[in-house]
């Protein structure tokens, strides 16, 4: 069974449906016709978020891997903003 689409007009009348339709699998709501948010069950997205977690480097792991040493950096072109004083 495919994902299902609504539009927030429509997930907002059957939000029920669209409550149980997402405990089997994700449902995206569009807006003006475009994907807007997806609504996935709780356990799925307790999932998810700890799957990223395990993913994800520490603070100090970032901090690490910094290349030490005179190393020269590619320097980024870009403008100054305005501090607005």
């Amino acid at each position: 069974m495919a994902r299902r689409t609504w539009s927030v007009q429509d997930a907002k009348n059957r939000f029920s449906e669209v409550v149980e339709a997402a405990r089997r699998r994700p449902q995206t709501v569009t807006k003006h016709g475009k994907p807007a948010v997806v609504i996935v069950a709780a356990d799925e997205y307790e999932r998810l978020r700890d799957l990223q977690q395990l993913n994800a480097p520490t603070f100090a792991e970032l901090l690490l891997a910094m290349p030490t040493g005179g190393e020269d950096f590619e320097r980024l072109e870009g403008r100054m903003r305005d501090p607005g004083f």
